[in-house]
């Protein structure tokens, strides 16, 4: 939702970084890698008890996987680029969850059944994506929801800052990945009518 309603007021923040990364000579996909063990580390400061350094790192990462996709428009957008910045993205969030669960035992199932959700969700998200690609749209489609990218931040975030509540906040998130999930599924049966997508096809 914030990020497909609030990016504009961001956006020259983002720009100018991306200008300024592009005249010290760094590609997109450079700084895909570099978002990525940024954000890779999230998982590891949690284990060792450093929540706010977590944070920090996570909220670097994800400024600069908005960065690199400005950088990818600025310049040529890469197929590849795209590969790797939808993986590494949900790698970052399962360090994030990994971290929670070794150092937070008796928050497993709750992170279990998230972990579960957000997979739910990214499958919706990705399918329609693909599906809508093939029947001749310009480019991936991105499908808003109550739960993207910022607002997954803000609640990883608030798991890793507030473990007092972490079982909480977390059944919480499950519970906002489900209704997105569901309000993804619900857009996919429009868009797919609309473009005469009645017939299945496997994959």
């Amino acid at each position: 939702m914030l990020d497909t309603h609030a990016r504009k007021h961001v956006q020259p923040i983002i720009e100018k970084t991306a200008n300024g990364l592009l005249k010290l000579g760094l590609s997109a996909n450079g700084v895909t890698w570099i978002a990525f063990f940024i954000g890779l580390s999230s998982g590891l400061f949690i284990f060792l008890d450093s929540p706010v350094i977590a944070v920090f790192v996570l909220w670097i990462s994800g400024f600069l996987d908005a960065v690199d996709g400005t950088m990818a428009r600025l310049t040529k957008p890469s197929p590849w680029g795209t590969v790797l910045d939808v993986t590494f993205d949900r790698i970052v969030e399962i360090s994030v969850i990994i971290g929670l669960a070794v150092a937070f035992p008796q928050a497993q199932l709750s992170l279990l059944l998230l972990s579960v959700s957000i997979i739910i969700s990214m499958t919706i998200f990705l399918t329609v994506g693909a599906l809508s690609e093939k029947q001749g749209m310009k480019s991936f489609y991105y499908q808003a929801g109550l739960a993207e990218r910022t607002e997954g931040f803000i609640l990883f975030s608030l798991m890793i800052l507030f473990t007092k509540y972490l079982i909480v906040i977390t059944l919480l998130f499950f519970i906002i990945e489900l209704y997105t999930a569901l309000q993804r599924i619900l857009e996919a049966k429009k868009i797919l009518n609309q473009m005469g997508g009645g017939s299945r096809e496997k994959i």
